[in-house]
């Protein structure tokens, strides 16, 4: 296994409470504070950071200068943090993945030594198999990286297809040229639960977005926002984590179309009988709600349901949040 050129890529998760889009913005800021080149991923509450000039300005290894950005967040913010470190984004993000809050975990640019982290991790770690690709990969006794890896490109293009087998088989031999890209982050807004247990059953897991679409929608609404996409982050029991994004048939705020849009999300995902630790659910890409546009419609239903939910969310800013309504009102509602 090797990589075609020596990098110093981080990926960083930030662990806190608080969970607000100032705090992102704050706790991006210290990371740009080491390295300009910061890829926001607020999806998750992490961020991508490439290294490799800072090494040689804050004359430090990678270990070090890690732990010289996490020890700034936790002064400056409070904020416990987690890193993976590696030559690669793919190897960087399994590497956070498997690694605790309050640690750091770094894999060297040496191909024993990106050989000996990748090969024995199950094939679902790898950025790109999510859980319905890693069954798939299992039906043919295709279970670990290494498996994956040394799997004949021809027969695992018949299993996936073509850009796909060679996408995955690549990160699985340590190879992944993506750059990080700097850039501001976007303009959102999120909400998340996280399971006292692992949750197994599906009807929870749909229970939950359904709650998390009714408090975004609310806040949205209280904000005068528009969404014009939603981003459903899964968190398994391992720690691995599955993100899908969909963009709306049309930029809202509607609980109805934002809860069709979150419920094929995560019926895409097929988790079954997944061990789930925490659910995620974020409105990105939001605009005033003064630029939306509705689609006229000669059915003066979705119209009813609008009048419904403003009574709703007057009944909610006098009462007090859970007092009433629910996504699960709207179900009958679904996005085309």
């Amino acid at each position: 296994m090797t990589t075609t050129r020596s990098r110093a890529i981080v990926r960083i998760h930030f662990h806190s409470a608080e969970c607000s889009d100032e705090l992102y913005e704050h706790l991006l800021a210290v990371v740009e504070g080491i390295t300009p080149w910061v890829e926001p991923l607020p999806a998750d509450w992490s961020a991508y950071a490439d290294l490799t000039g800072a090494l040689r300005f804050w004359d430090r290894d990678v270990e070090g200068l890690v732990g010289v950005l996490r020890l700034r967040l936790l002064a400056l913010h409070g904020v416990q943090s987690s890193a993976g470190a590696g030559p690669t984004r793919s190897i960087a993000a399994m590497a956070a993945a498997v690694t605790p809050p309050g640690a750091a975990t770094s894999v060297h640019d040496d191909p024993s030594e990106i050989a000996a982290f990748l090969r024995p991790q199950p094939a679902a770690a790898l950025p790109g198999v999510g859980p319905k690709t890693a069954r798939t990969l299992s039906r043919y006794g295709i279970t670990t990286v290494g498996e994956l890896a040394d799997t004949p490109p021809a027969a695992l293009q018949r299993i996936l297809g073509t850009a796909h087998a060679r996408q995955v088989q690549e990160v699985a031999q340590g190879i992944d040229e993506r750059p990080v890209v700097p850039a501001a982050a976007p303009k959102s807004m999120s909400a998340s639960h996280r399971f006292d247990h692992d949750e197994l059953d599906p009807n929870q897991h749909h229970r939950i977005v359904l709650a998390l679409v009714e408090e975004l929608g609310g806040r949205l609404r209280d904000a005068s926002e528009i969404a014009q996409s939603l981003t459903l982050t899964v968190t398994y029991a391992d720690r691995t984590q599955t993100t899908r994004t969909r963009t709306l048939a049309e930029p809202t705020a509607h609980t109805p179309a934002l809860a069709g849009t979150a419920r094929q999300l995560l019926a895409g995902l097929g988790l079954q009988r997944a061990r789930v630790r925490g659910i995620g659910l974020r409105a990105e890409r939001l605009h005033p709600a003064e630029h939306a546009t509705h689609q006229l419609t000669l059915d003066d239903h979705d119209d009813k349901l609008h009048r419904l939910e403003a009574a709703l969310d007057q009944a909610r800013a006098r009462y007090g949040p859970g007092f009433a309504g629910a996504a699960s009102a709207f179900r009958s509602v679904t996005t085309s």
